[in-house]
């Protein structure tokens, strides 16, 4: 019998997926279409970095390059969670959470995996390969990175911080998209999107903690242990002091440092709302980064059009 998308655990239902053929519901998940927070995190530095650029050329961010980013955050975490899931079929079949996903629960064969994987990875470059050539070889060089992160929970306690160079390497993207080179306000942007993502996603692995430890998995959530609140709430104040430098850098007003002010009142408030023992308000917590990230969007990019 197949599983719908309802049957993961951290899937929304949508009118996408109520209307989607049987068939495409496995794929669906692959891509994690069911699940948009992940590319929705993924394209937020991408989206500050444009916004800082467009500070420091006293306008807006560029509307054609933060669709071209939107396009490219949705094609490649797509394609890199149809890669991460690939080498991680066999922990994922011994991890409640997971152990339904397509791969794991024998829906999806790995080599239609892999070819779906390369179709996404072609509508990314197309959306890469639209930008100046410092931001192609720039943008090729993260997937380095991405290469490596799916082992890094197998041989230390920070594959958050691994996940974070990737998710974060939009704070470097935009910047140089609009700029064709980089700059201090955009090494310290992307800084502040490596702290955001360690902190958010320790607060997600807060819901494998126990599976992790069984199977052997490693992670920041069990690293912390009963300090959790406090590894997050230092993570999180790093990323809202470097946001801050990377504002004040790029020439930003107040309005720009006003919606640095809501992202930090919005991370600490999660601080405030961390508790280990429910799953559920691990993931409501982590979903809610994407309006923390929205708030110091819209902050940087009214600052661009008013100031």
């Amino acid at each position: 019998m197949s599983l719908g998308a309802a049957d993961l655990p951290d899937s929304i239902r949508s009118t996408i997926l109520a209307r989607a053929p049987a068939a495409w519901l496995p794929f669906i998940q692959l891509a994690r279409i069911d699940r948009p927070v992940g590319w929705q995190l993924l394209l937020m530095p991408c989206w500050w970095s444009a916004a800082l650029a467009g500070i420091a050329n006293h306008r807006g961010p560029d509307l054609w390059h933060l669709t071209l980013f939107l396009i490219g955050a949705v094609a490649m975490r797509g394609a890199g969670s149809t890669y991460n899931d690939l080498i991680d079929r066999e922990i994922d079949a011994q991890v409640e959470r997971t152990r339904n996903r397509p791969l794991p629960s024998g829906r999806v064969s790995p080599r239609a995996a892999k070819i779906f994987m390369v179709a996404q990875s072609l509508v990314g470059a197309l959306a890469l390969f639209s930008f100046n050539w410092f931001s192609v070889a720039l943008g090729l060089a993260s997937l380095l990175i991405v290469a490596v992160y799916p082992f890094m929970k197998r041989v230390t306690s920070w594959p958050q911080a691994v996940l974070g160079l990737a998710f974060a390497y939009g704070g470097l993207m935009g910047w140089a998209a609009a700029m064709g080179s980089l700059a201090w306000p955009a090494v310290l942007i992307y800084g502040a999107a490596i702290a955001w993502t360690v902190a958010y996603d320790t607060i997600y692995a807060l819901q494998d903690a126990r599976d992790d430890a069984i199977v052997g998995v490693r992670s920041t959530a069990r690293l912390f242990g009963g300090r959790v609140r406090l590894g997050v709430a230092g993570f999180y104040a790093a990323a809202a002091g470097m946001a801050c430098g990377a504002v004040a850098l790029a020439g930003g007003g107040w309005i720009a440092f006003a919606g640095v002010a809501g992202f930090a009142l919005h991370l600490g408030w999660q601080v405030a709302m961390i508790d280990p023992a429910s799953t559920a308000r691990s993931l409501r917590l982590f979903r809610s980064n994407r309006d923390a990230g929205m708030i110091l969007f819209v902050g940087l990019s009214l600052q661009g059009w008013l100031g």
